[in-house]
Protein backbone atom coordinates (compact mmCIF):
# COMPACT_ATOMS: atom_id res chain seq x y z
CA UNK A 1 0.00 0.00 0.00
CA UNK A 2 1.44 3.41 -0.84
CA UNK A 3 1.60 5.04 2.52
CA UNK A 4 4.13 7.95 2.05
CA UNK A 5 5.11 10.44 -0.84
CA UNK A 6 7.60 12.83 -1.51
CA UNK A 7 9.23 14.87 -4.17
CA UNK A 8 12.28 17.42 -5.23
CA UNK A 9 12.21 19.95 -8.01
CA UNK A 10 16.13 21.67 -8.25
CA UNK A 11 15.66 25.08 -7.18
CA UNK A 12 17.31 26.48 -10.63
CA UNK A 13 13.39 26.98 -12.56
CA UNK A 14 13.47 28.01 -16.03
CA UNK A 15 10.80 29.71 -17.58
CA UNK A 16 9.63 29.44 -21.38
CA UNK A 17 10.82 33.17 -21.35
CA UNK A 18 14.06 32.20 -20.01
CA UNK A 19 14.75 29.30 -22.48
CA UNK A 20 13.46 31.33 -25.33
CA UNK A 21 16.99 33.11 -24.25
CA UNK A 22 19.23 30.26 -25.39
CA UNK A 23 16.52 28.03 -27.19
CA UNK A 24 14.84 28.88 -30.98
CA UNK A 25 11.17 29.38 -29.43
CA UNK A 26 8.73 31.11 -27.56
CA UNK A 27 6.41 31.08 -24.42
CA UNK A 28 3.32 30.89 -26.93
CA UNK A 29 5.33 28.37 -28.99
CA UNK A 30 5.85 26.02 -26.14
CA UNK A 31 2.41 26.57 -24.50
CA UNK A 32 0.21 26.15 -27.28
CA UNK A 33 2.09 22.78 -28.24
CA UNK A 34 2.66 21.14 -24.75
CA UNK A 35 0.88 22.93 -22.14
CA UNK A 36 4.15 23.84 -20.13
CA UNK A 37 5.00 26.99 -18.47
CA UNK A 38 7.77 26.04 -16.37
CA UNK A 39 11.07 23.49 -15.93
CA UNK A 40 13.11 22.94 -13.13
CA UNK A 41 17.14 21.92 -13.65
CA UNK A 42 19.71 20.83 -11.77
CA UNK A 43 22.70 22.54 -10.71
CA UNK A 44 26.18 22.05 -11.58
CA UNK A 45 27.27 19.98 -8.86
CA UNK A 46 23.19 18.30 -8.52
CA UNK A 47 22.65 14.87 -9.43
CA UNK A 48 20.22 12.15 -9.86
CA UNK A 49 20.93 10.58 -6.52
CA UNK A 50 20.47 13.71 -4.51
CA UNK A 51 17.34 14.80 -5.95
CA UNK A 52 16.56 10.57 -5.33
CA UNK A 53 17.52 11.12 -1.36
CA UNK A 54 15.95 14.33 -0.45
CA UNK A 55 12.03 12.60 -1.91
CA UNK A 56 13.34 9.69 0.01
CA UNK A 57 13.49 11.32 3.04
CA UNK A 58 9.96 13.40 2.78
CA UNK A 59 8.40 10.06 1.56
CA UNK A 60 9.42 8.46 4.38
CA UNK A 61 8.42 11.06 6.75
CA UNK A 62 4.68 11.77 5.02
CA UNK A 63 4.68 7.59 6.01
CA UNK A 64 5.32 7.85 9.17
CA UNK A 65 8.23 5.14 9.54
CA UNK A 66 11.96 5.05 10.58
CA UNK A 67 14.27 5.30 7.41
CA UNK A 68 15.64 2.10 9.21
CA UNK A 69 12.62 0.14 8.42
CA UNK A 70 12.83 0.42 4.82
CA UNK A 71 14.20 -2.57 3.71
CA UNK A 72 14.01 -2.40 -0.35
CA UNK A 73 14.83 0.04 -2.44
CA UNK A 74 13.93 0.70 -6.14
CA UNK A 75 14.81 3.63 -8.32
CA UNK A 76 13.06 4.17 -11.71
CA UNK A 77 15.63 6.25 -13.78
CA UNK A 78 17.36 6.92 -17.19
CA UNK A 79 19.84 9.14 -16.34
CA UNK A 80 21.96 7.38 -13.53
CA UNK A 81 24.92 8.93 -11.71
CA UNK A 82 27.49 6.57 -13.40
CA UNK A 83 27.10 3.69 -15.60
CA UNK A 84 27.66 1.10 -12.80
CA UNK A 85 26.56 0.66 -9.57
CA UNK A 86 23.25 1.10 -9.32
CA UNK A 87 21.87 4.90 -8.66
CA UNK A 88 19.93 3.33 -6.03
CA UNK A 89 22.95 2.31 -4.30
CA UNK A 90 24.27 5.48 -3.59
CA UNK A 91 20.55 6.72 -2.47
CA UNK A 92 21.20 3.39 0.41
CA UNK A 93 24.38 4.94 1.05
CA UNK A 94 23.17 8.60 1.46
CA UNK A 95 20.34 7.14 4.02
CA UNK A 96 22.82 4.94 5.77
CA UNK A 97 20.29 2.33 5.48
CA UNK A 98 20.17 -1.82 4.94
CA UNK A 99 18.05 -2.35 2.03
CA UNK A 100 18.35 -4.45 -1.56
CA UNK A 101 19.03 -1.54 -3.71
CA UNK A 102 18.72 -1.44 -7.75
CA UNK A 103 17.99 0.39 -10.34
CA UNK A 104 15.01 -0.53 -13.21
CA UNK A 105 14.97 1.50 -16.79
CA UNK A 106 11.80 2.44 -18.67
CA UNK A 107 12.35 5.97 -19.35
CA UNK A 108 9.06 7.68 -19.02
CA UNK A 109 7.37 4.17 -17.90
CA UNK A 110 9.93 3.63 -15.22
CA UNK A 111 7.63 4.35 -12.08
CA UNK A 112 4.91 2.21 -13.44
CA UNK A 113 7.30 -0.46 -14.11
CA UNK A 114 8.93 -0.37 -10.42
CA UNK A 115 5.49 0.19 -8.90
CA UNK A 116 4.88 -3.31 -10.42
CA UNK A 117 8.22 -5.22 -9.39
CA UNK A 118 7.98 -3.92 -5.71
CA UNK A 119 4.26 -5.35 -5.76
CA UNK A 120 5.85 -8.61 -6.91
CA UNK A 121 9.22 -8.84 -4.59
CA UNK A 122 6.83 -7.75 -1.70
CA UNK A 123 4.35 -10.21 -2.26
CA UNK A 124 6.76 -13.21 -2.67
CA UNK A 125 9.31 -12.45 -0.25
CA UNK A 126 9.85 -10.84 3.23
CA UNK A 127 10.26 -7.25 2.54
CA UNK A 128 7.92 -4.82 4.44
CA UNK A 129 8.62 -1.53 3.41
CA UNK A 130 9.59 -0.33 0.02
CA UNK A 131 11.10 3.10 -1.37
CA UNK A 132 10.19 3.59 -4.85
CA UNK A 133 12.05 6.24 -6.61
CA UNK A 134 11.36 7.89 -9.95
CA UNK A 135 14.05 10.15 -10.82
CA UNK A 136 16.02 11.76 -13.88
CA UNK A 137 18.11 15.03 -15.00
CA UNK A 138 16.82 14.84 -18.32
CA UNK A 139 18.45 18.20 -19.13
CA UNK A 140 21.93 15.69 -18.88
CA UNK A 141 20.14 14.04 -22.91
CA UNK A 142 18.82 17.58 -24.33
CA UNK A 143 20.25 19.21 -27.86
CA UNK A 144 19.42 22.88 -27.10
CA UNK A 145 19.57 22.91 -30.90
CA UNK A 146 16.48 21.12 -31.39
CA UNK A 147 13.49 22.94 -29.83
CA UNK A 148 11.18 20.19 -30.52
CA UNK A 149 12.60 18.25 -27.62
CA UNK A 150 14.49 20.47 -25.16
CA UNK A 151 11.45 22.74 -24.35
CA UNK A 152 9.79 19.82 -23.32
CA UNK A 153 11.59 18.09 -20.49
CA UNK A 154 13.23 18.93 -16.98
CA UNK A 155 14.98 17.90 -13.76
CA UNK A 156 13.11 16.41 -10.59
CA UNK A 157 12.59 13.16 -8.52
CA UNK A 158 9.43 11.51 -6.95
CA UNK A 159 9.32 8.87 -4.66
CA UNK A 160 6.56 6.38 -2.80
CA UNK A 161 7.00 4.31 0.48
CA UNK A 162 4.88 0.71 -0.20
CA UNK A 163 3.65 -1.15 3.35
CA UNK A 164 2.76 -4.81 4.10
CA UNK A 165 -0.43 -4.20 5.88
CA UNK A 166 -3.29 -6.67 6.95
CA UNK A 167 -6.72 -5.66 5.90
CA UNK A 168 -9.03 -6.68 8.36
CA UNK A 169 -11.86 -4.81 9.77
CA UNK A 170 -11.64 -2.21 7.00
CA UNK A 171 -14.22 0.09 4.77
CA UNK A 172 -12.88 -1.46 1.90
CA UNK A 173 -11.89 -4.92 0.98
CA UNK A 174 -9.23 -3.90 -1.46
CA UNK A 175 -6.69 -2.22 -0.59
CA UNK A 176 -3.18 -1.14 -1.95
CA UNK A 177 -1.70 -2.00 -5.80
CA UNK A 178 -4.87 -3.87 -7.32
CA UNK A 179 -3.35 -4.69 -10.41
CA UNK A 180 -0.12 -3.53 -12.63
CA UNK A 181 -0.05 -3.67 -15.89
CA UNK A 182 3.06 -3.51 -18.24
CA UNK A 183 3.80 -3.45 -21.96
CA UNK A 184 7.12 -3.13 -24.47
CA UNK A 185 7.37 -3.32 -27.70
CA UNK A 186 10.90 -3.06 -29.78
CA UNK A 187 9.47 -2.67 -33.16
CA UNK A 188 8.73 1.31 -32.23
CA UNK A 189 12.19 1.47 -30.79
CA UNK A 190 13.16 4.35 -32.93
CA UNK A 191 10.51 6.76 -32.38
CA UNK A 192 11.56 8.22 -29.05
CA UNK A 193 15.41 7.91 -28.03
CA UNK A 194 18.99 8.81 -27.56
CA UNK A 195 21.96 8.96 -30.26
CA UNK A 196 23.83 7.57 -28.09
CA UNK A 197 24.68 4.72 -25.58
CA UNK A 198 27.44 2.96 -23.67
CA UNK A 199 28.08 -0.47 -26.63
CA UNK A 200 27.19 2.03 -29.37
CA UNK A 201 29.52 4.97 -29.20
CA UNK A 202 30.50 5.30 -25.72
CA UNK A 203 28.44 8.77 -25.12
CA UNK A 204 25.38 9.37 -23.73
CA UNK A 205 23.45 11.04 -26.48
CA UNK A 206 20.77 13.55 -27.50
CA UNK A 207 17.27 12.42 -27.27
CA UNK A 208 15.59 12.22 -30.87
CA UNK A 209 11.74 11.54 -31.06
CA UNK A 210 9.34 11.37 -33.93
CA UNK A 211 7.13 13.60 -32.06
CA UNK A 212 3.85 12.66 -34.50
CA UNK A 213 4.27 9.04 -34.28
CA UNK A 214 4.78 9.32 -30.15
CA UNK A 215 1.80 11.01 -29.77
CA UNK A 216 -0.41 9.24 -31.69
CA UNK A 217 0.84 5.51 -30.28
CA UNK A 218 0.63 7.65 -26.34
CA UNK A 219 -3.02 8.57 -26.78
CA UNK A 220 -3.84 4.95 -28.09
CA UNK A 221 -1.59 3.08 -25.07
CA UNK A 222 -1.99 5.23 -22.36
CA UNK A 223 -5.80 4.86 -23.11
CA UNK A 224 -5.53 0.87 -23.48
CA UNK A 225 -3.24 -0.17 -20.74
CA UNK A 226 -5.90 2.00 -18.10
CA UNK A 227 -8.88 -0.19 -19.89
CA UNK A 228 -6.58 -3.25 -19.08
CA UNK A 229 -5.75 -2.73 -15.76
CA UNK A 230 -9.39 -1.50 -14.44
CA UNK A 231 -10.79 -5.02 -16.06
CA UNK A 232 -7.74 -6.92 -13.87
CA UNK A 233 -8.62 -5.21 -10.52
CA UNK A 234 -12.60 -5.61 -11.50
CA UNK A 235 -13.25 -1.58 -11.52
CA UNK A 236 -14.46 0.23 -13.82
CA UNK A 237 -13.17 4.02 -15.04
CA UNK A 238 -16.01 5.81 -13.15
CA UNK A 239 -15.25 3.97 -9.93
CA UNK A 240 -11.85 6.03 -9.88
CA UNK A 241 -11.55 8.93 -7.98
CA UNK A 242 -8.67 10.14 -9.76
CA UNK A 243 -6.26 9.68 -12.44
CA UNK A 244 -2.72 10.45 -12.47
CA UNK A 245 -1.14 10.25 -15.53
CA UNK A 246 2.70 10.80 -17.16
CA UNK A 247 3.35 13.88 -16.85
CA UNK A 248 4.29 14.55 -21.05
CA UNK A 249 2.12 16.89 -23.15
CA UNK A 250 -1.08 18.23 -21.78
CA UNK A 251 -2.23 17.88 -25.39
CA UNK A 252 -1.69 14.34 -24.60
CA UNK A 253 -3.18 14.26 -21.23
CA UNK A 254 -6.11 15.83 -22.34
CA UNK A 255 -6.83 13.37 -25.94
CA UNK A 256 -6.63 10.37 -23.42
CA UNK A 257 -9.23 11.89 -20.96
CA UNK A 258 -11.30 12.23 -24.05
CA UNK A 259 -11.20 8.92 -25.30
CA UNK A 260 -11.06 7.15 -22.21
CA UNK A 261 -14.48 9.63 -21.44
CA UNK A 262 -13.53 10.46 -17.39
CA UNK A 263 -13.86 13.65 -16.29
CA UNK A 264 -11.40 16.04 -17.07
CA UNK A 265 -11.62 17.53 -13.17
CA UNK A 266 -10.53 13.78 -11.87
CA UNK A 267 -7.29 13.83 -14.31
CA UNK A 268 -3.96 15.73 -12.11
CA UNK A 269 -2.18 17.84 -14.60
CA UNK A 270 0.89 19.53 -13.36
CA UNK A 271 2.51 19.30 -16.55
CA UNK A 272 2.81 22.79 -16.96
CA UNK A 273 4.65 23.57 -13.50
CA UNK A 274 7.95 21.14 -14.20
CA UNK A 275 7.71 19.33 -17.97
CA UNK A 276 8.23 15.61 -18.72
CA UNK A 277 10.27 14.65 -15.68
CA UNK A 278 10.23 10.89 -17.20
CA UNK A 279 10.07 9.05 -14.53
CA UNK A 280 9.32 11.26 -11.70
CA UNK A 281 6.61 13.17 -13.21
CA UNK A 282 3.91 10.21 -11.81
CA UNK A 283 4.93 10.62 -8.18
CA UNK A 284 5.45 14.71 -8.66
CA UNK A 285 2.17 14.89 -9.56
CA UNK A 286 0.79 12.79 -6.99
CA UNK A 287 2.39 14.38 -4.27
CA UNK A 288 0.77 17.75 -5.51
CA UNK A 289 -2.68 16.08 -5.33
CA UNK A 290 -2.34 14.42 -2.15
CA UNK A 291 -0.83 18.03 -0.83
CA UNK A 292 -3.69 20.29 -2.18
CA UNK A 293 -6.42 17.84 -0.83
CA UNK A 294 -7.57 16.24 -4.35
CA UNK A 295 -6.42 12.82 -3.64
CA UNK A 296 -7.48 11.57 -0.23
CA UNK A 297 -6.87 7.90 1.73
CA UNK A 298 -8.95 5.24 0.49
CA UNK A 299 -9.00 7.05 -2.99
CA UNK A 300 -9.57 4.81 -6.14
CA UNK A 301 -7.00 6.14 -8.46
CA UNK A 302 -5.30 5.27 -11.67
CA UNK A 303 -1.59 5.76 -13.18
CA UNK A 304 -0.46 5.10 -16.51
CA UNK A 305 2.88 5.85 -18.25
CA UNK A 306 4.29 5.84 -21.85
CA UNK A 307 8.50 5.97 -22.58
CA UNK A 308 10.98 4.74 -25.13
CA UNK A 309 10.72 1.46 -25.76
CA UNK A 310 8.04 1.99 -26.64
CA UNK A 311 7.50 0.83 -22.96
CA UNK A 312 4.04 1.25 -20.75
CA UNK A 313 2.19 0.35 -18.55
CA UNK A 314 -0.77 1.68 -15.95
CA UNK A 315 -2.04 0.28 -12.29
CA UNK A 316 -5.35 0.43 -10.48
CA UNK A 317 -4.67 1.54 -6.78
CA UNK A 318 -6.05 1.87 -3.25
CA UNK A 319 -4.32 4.39 -1.52
CA UNK A 320 -3.54 5.41 2.14
CA UNK A 321 -3.44 3.37 5.14
CA UNK A 322 -6.20 1.23 5.85
CA UNK A 323 -6.06 1.41 9.88
CA UNK A 324 -6.52 4.76 9.42
CA UNK A 325 -10.87 4.60 8.17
Amino acid sequence: MITGVGSYLPINKCSNKNLSNFVDTSDEWISKRSGIKNRHFVTDNEKTSDMSFFAANKAIENAGISKNDVDLIILATTTPDNTFPSTATLVQKKLNINAVSFDIQAVCAGFVFALSVAKSMMSEGNFKNCLVIGADSMSKLLDWKDRTTSVLFGDGAGAVILQKFENTGCKYDDWGILSNIIHSDGQFYDLLKTNGGVSTNQKVGFIEMEGKEVFKHAVDKLSSSLEEALIASNKKIDELDCLVPHQANQRIILAVADKLKIDVSKVISTVKNHGNTSAASIPLALENAINSNKILNGNLIGLHAIGGGLSWGASIIRIGKPKNL
